[in-house]
């Protein structure tokens, strides 16, 4: 398992794909803290006000939003590059056992994610503690559950690599694959969860579980516990990520 990891980290930084997508994470990260910040006195606000714990967790939690649908895209780049540039047949013939293949870039790309998670958590740090002192808002890095939403930032975005990584097994075509996820994450979700009618199911989308375990209060919006957010987050990386592992392993490779 470890050379099948070490070659999905080496196919990874062949291309400098990570690095744009880290450096746009990274970006819209600081552009959401930004606004959150600049926007915080403004009554119409849909987040709390961050004098209070709960507005410094959907501060921090803004590292997850940001760095989840990119980690998500370049998962699924991971495994449906491997079709459309016709390596899969060497890929999967290389190891007896195409799931451990599959296994390796869940591994590899989860890691990926941690990583993402803690430049963009770093950003909002940067931002985060010069601008509020300056405000004379007291942060405490160490307290206000900032710990817990960092945590639970990196494990929801590790999940969405996971997701990204059995989707693209699932459908194997890159450009449906990615344009699916984009459409989904930043047109029909915000869409759905904007429907206070929708309410008492679309807190159950992938979406908003990952608000809820990240620590994202929204005035406008009901949320999971964190807990139940994890649990549901979990529920759709696993099933989707044994769904690709197991049409990976039945279907030809061409």
């Amino acid at each position: 398992m470890r050379r099948l990891i070490a070659g999905e980290i080496h196919k990874l930084l062949a291309t400098r794909l990570w690095l744009w997508l880290l450096l746009a994470a990274m970006a819209i990260t600081a552009l959401y803290a930004s606004l959150q910040i600049a926007f915080s006195d403004d009554p119409d606000t849909w987040t709390p006000p961050l004098t209070t714990p709960d507005g410094q967790q959907t501060l921090f939690a803004a590292a997850a939003s940001a760095a989840s649908p990119l980690v998500a895209v370049l998962a699924a780049i991971g495994i449906t590059g491997e079709y459309r540039h016709r390596t899969a047949t060497t890929t999967f013939l290389s190891t007896p056992r195409r799931g451990r293949v599959i296994a390796a870039k869940l591994v590899t790309y989860g890691l990926v994610g941690i990583g993402y998670a803690l430049a963009c958590t770093a950003v909002v740090t940067a931002i985060a503690v010069p601008w509020l002192s300056a405000r004379g808002i007291e942060l405490s890095l160490t307290g206000n559950g900032l710990p817990a939403t960092t945590a639970g930032g990196i494990i929801a975005i590790a999940f969405y690599a996971v997701i990204g990584v059995g989707l693209g097994a699932l459908l194997r075509e890159q450009v449906a694959t990615v344009v699916g996820l984009l459409i989904y994450l930043f047109v029909l979700e915000p869409i759905l969860t904007s429907i206070p009618a929708l309410d008492t199911w679309s807190r159950y989308l992938p979406g908003p579980a990952d608000n809820a375990l990240t620590g994202i209060t929204l005035t406008n919006q009901e949320s999971l516990q964190p807990w139940q957010g994890g649990l549901v987050l979990a529920a759709y990386g696993l099933t989707i990520a044994a769904a690709g592992t197991y049409l990976a392993t039945r279907r030809d490779v061409a």
